[in-house]
């Protein structure tokens, strides 16, 4: 009788002693970070590796990119912004060998962020690329947004993408509202037509022979079937005789995605039915997510305002939401961040100039000062606000 009440007792110890967790959730549309007792938990990057099969961008891989380029590697490279790929070993090879291949990305309307590093990469590999504003991705996921309120969404990010300077003739930028829809108006412009036309072709074809979409994205049976399209749509560009004005009717000539993490189960099935055509798979090099102000278990969104730092935001505005919002990784009061410290790898301040600071070593001395508590959280905001008064304001200049 004694032995089995101890038992019970333990085992309803061992029960309550056990941490709540709510695993991360990492979908084309949702990012959240992992909950344990209730405490928010920053991105598990290693876990997303682990679980999509990818490949760590390690130190070897960097070495042989700046090897072959002769360029310092991109900030966003050499802190691992940009940190897990698929083949990106086979896009060096064909640089190393002077054969063709071409960068494609999509850009939905949101915040500026890693456009500018992907106008970098065209610089250093001197190639062509294809910039997809997904507006009619965003016209699906969102019920209350409108069709003209995305088409102007669209027109508004053409124009940022274009200042930060990518090459013109090397350049294609369309809106897949318009671009993609060219063949089934009557349009004015035969060449705008004929040139959309293998685009929407391959659309189909893709369609047809996509066969594991519920296994590697989490649709539900409630969602629109346009969304269930829309891989095929994403998908497309992967394949070079999508664009006969750039590449004839060549279907053999890859290209290199950077995106971010949470668009890998897209372009696991894009790699799948390039597989089945018999054309080169896609190449992927894989983002962090921007964190939100409120902190690192999320991403930014454009639909709510307090979350972001917009490239329209005055330098008070930026002053403000990085003061307001930004999430501290200090300690609770002054003489607790003293003693103890605070958190860089979640304070959001940290975080932002860990991509926006050029210079290694103050970010280093930063990381440093404030992880020891030498660093108060009101001096770490201030550089940050200032580091992106400037950054913002070169852009709207």
């Amino acid at each position: 009788m004694f032995i089995t009440i101890v038992i019970i007792i333990t085992l309803i110890r061992d029960r309550d002693s056990k941490p709540n967790v709510q695993e991360q959730i990492i979908t084309p549309w949702e990012v959240e970070g992992a909950t344990i007792d209730g405490k928010t938990q920053a991105i598990d990057y290693n876990k997303l590796i682990e679980k999509f099969g990818t490949r760590h961008v390690d130190e070897e891989l960097l070495k042989r990119f700046e090897s072959l380029t002769g360029r310092k590697c991109h900030v966003f490279l050499r802190r691992g912004f940009f940190f897990s790929h698929r083949e990106f070993t086979r896009i060096l090879d064909r640089f190393e060998q002077k054969k063709p291949f071409y960068l494609y990305t999509g850009r939905g309307p949101k915040i500026y962020d890693k456009i500018n590093s992907f106008r970098w990469l065209q610089e250093v590999f001197d190639i062509p690329i294809v910039i997809q504003l997904t507006d009619d991705e965003k016209f699906l996921f969102k019920p209350d947004l409108s069709l003209e309120k995305a088409r102007q969404f669209s027109y508004d990010n053409a124009k940022d993408i274009i200042a930060c300077g990518f090459k013109l003739e090397k350049t294609l930028i369309f809106s897949n509202l318009d671009y993609v829809g060219a063949l089934l108006l009557v349009n004015p412009r035969p060449p705008l037509v004929s040139m959309t036309g293998e685009l929407h072709y391959s659309m189909y074809i893709i369609d047809r022979i996509l066969s594991t979409i519920f296994a590697n994205i989490p649709f539900r049976l409630s969602d629109c079937i346009g969304k269930l399209h829309f891989v095929a749509v994403q998908a497309t560009p992967s394949f070079s005789n999508s664009f006969p004005q750039i590449f004839g009717t060549r279907s053999d000539i890859p290209c290199l995605i950077p995106c971010a993490i949470d668009q890998d189960p897209y372009f696991r099935l894009t790699r799948d039915v390039a597989h089945k055509l018999k054309y080169p798979k896609p190449c992927l090099i894989h983002a962090k997510f921007f964190p939100a102000l409120q902190g690192p278990q999320t991403k930014m969104s454009a639909s709510v305002d307090n979350s972001a730092i917009f490239m329209s935001d005055t330098p008070n505005q930026i002053k403000k939401k990085i003061n307001k919002f930004a999430f501290s990784g200090g300690g609770d009061t002054l003489e607790l961040h003293k003693l103890h410290g605070g958190n860089p790898d979640v304070d959001v301040a940290y975080q932002y100039l860990a991509v926006f600071l050029d210079d290694d070593v103050e970010l280093a001395d930063i990381y440093k000062k404030y992880k020891s508590g030498e660093m108060m959280t009101g001096e770490l905001k201030e550089r940050c606000i200032k580091v992106l008064q400037k950054f913002v304001g070169d852009f709207q200049q």
